[in-house]
């Protein structure tokens, strides 16, 4: 369900217009427009060219009843957004003394000198209103051009969204007459086919809430969007559709809106007091990346390796030469090796370990580009010996893998994965991370 309101998304910029810089902030804003139940006319992009942007401007008034600019909000010559608005006001700019003011305080902050074409970031439209910018220095404007309702945030996607949520987004929810809440459960290792099969009627479109899915590098979203007239109808329905969808998916969902793998496996050993290692080739140290974009990583992750060349693999964990000539250096033996070594080495809990053919080249018929192989080993505790018996593991085995002499245990997976080089290492990465997920829940 949406209500009749017409939007037009305005994105300024050289870069992009020159295909130099994809434009994320029309997506983003289009999406998130659609979930507060307005659906977007069109995207229009010009260069910073005031001619151009009043253009558009004058254009896309004549259309719809909100246009929302991006971009050229900024200090420099080329940021004209400002000047593009006052010419359609027809009022000159006038300083905005209360934005001077937080501009100084913004570098007074951090120690830092303010320039003289700061002071361009004040200026506004005489009659219009100033939009306060919570993350950085440019704040925005809103003003009424022809019969129109126009707002300019700046092109930074993270200072656009924090400005959207604080001024925009409450007028479209007053207007609106309705609330509409969302929802996003992301999941990991089923297609998005998979998901469809398993939630079946609950993706008619008809339905309300609505639900849809989204694919980006291997995660699978369920966007869940609940459109009622009262706030406690809305939650009610949302949270009974969130229930059903988590029920059905069952492990594979891994988090609830921007939480990402790395974060998830980082809170349970963080809650469980156990720590991870990394033994890395194909993916050359993007495990170890993500785990350590967590904040507080240190107190579970204990470090890696990037063993890269055949050599590295040798010199820095031993693995056997003659494994790597007999099977290959993307194979389970190898992998099974490289996360056994990885483990005792490090003294860790778990160990993951990685090795595959990211591509272009070096693919064959036996192991295509694609072709992944992720060990997870983990050190398990032996029960004392009764007289007379064999000591006896007490942790169970990792699933599917027999156990292996000593006190860890290793299994191998191998994983075939498409697209192109940075595509094939990122969902690799994921997949580790997930098979670490997967083995802590079910050591639960």
């Amino acid at each position: 369900k949406y209500f009749i309101m017409q939007v037009i998304i305005i994105s300024v910029g050289d870069e992009l217009t020159l295909g130099q810089v994809v434009d994320t902030n029309s997506a983003w804003l289009s999406a998130r427009l659609a979930e507060m139940g307005i659906l977007t006319r069109s995207h229009l992009t010009v260069p910073d060219d005031q001619g151009a942007i009043v253009q558009a401007v004058r254009l896309a008034t004549e259309l719809a009843e909100w246009v929302v600019i991006t971009g050229g909000l900024g200090p420099t010559q080329d940021d004209l957004t400002r000047q593009a608005l006052a010419e359609l006001h027809g009022a000159p700019l006038v300083l905005h003394a209360p934005s001077l003011a937080r501009i100084e305080q913004f570098f007074k902050d951090r120690g830092r000198m303010m320039t003289a074409s700061n002071r361009q970031q004040a200026m506004a439209p005489a009659g219009a209103m100033v939009l306060d910018n919570p993350q950085g220095t440019a704040p925005g404007l809103r003003l009424a051009i022809g019969r129109a309702l126009v707002f300019a945030m700046p092109g930074v996607p993270f200072e656009m969204k924090a400005m959207f949520e604080q001024h925009l987004a409450p007028l479209i929810a007053a207007q609106a007459g309705r609330t509409i809440l969302t929802r996003k459960i992301n999941t990991f290792g089923i297609g998005e086919s998979m998901v469809g099969e398993a939630l079946g009627d609950l993706m008619r479109r008809d339905r309300n809430p609505m639900v849809g899915t989204t694919v980006s590098a291997g995660i699978v979203s369920i966007r869940i969007r609940s459109d009622f007239p009262t706030r406690l109808q809305a939650q009610t329905e949302l949270d009974c559709v969130v229930s059903v969808v988590k029920q059905k998916l069952g492990t594979s969902v891994f988090s609830e809106g921007e939480v990402s793998l790395a974060v998830v496996v980082g809170e349970i050993l963080h809650a469980r007091h156990r720590t991870v290692t990394t033994a890395e080739s194909c993916t050359a140290g993007l495990v170890a990346a993500m785990l350590t974009e967590v904040p507080g990583s240190s107190a579970w992750f204990l470090g890696g390796w990037i063993v890269y060349a055949n050599r590295m693999k040798t010199a820095a964990l031993g693995v056997s030469d003659d494994l790597i000539a007999r099977e290959g250096a993307v194979s389970e033996q190898v992998v099974r090796q490289m996360t056994e070594e990885a483990l005792q080495r490090s003294g860790g809990d778990y160990a993951l370990a990685l090795t595959g053919v990211a591509g272009p080249e070096g693919g064959s018929p036996e192991k295509p580009v694609g072709t992944v192989w992720i060990g997870l080993g983990k050190h398990v505790a032996v029960t004392p010996a009764v007289a007379g018996t064999p000591a006896v593991a007490v942790t169970p085995a990792v699933a599917g893998t027999p156990a292996v002499a000593g006190q860890t245990r290793v299994v191998a997976k191998r994983f075939l994965l498409s697209g192109d080089r940075s595509m094939i290492r990122e969902r690799a990465a994921k997949a580790a991370l997930n098979m670490l997920r997967l083995e802590l829940l079910e050591a639960e």
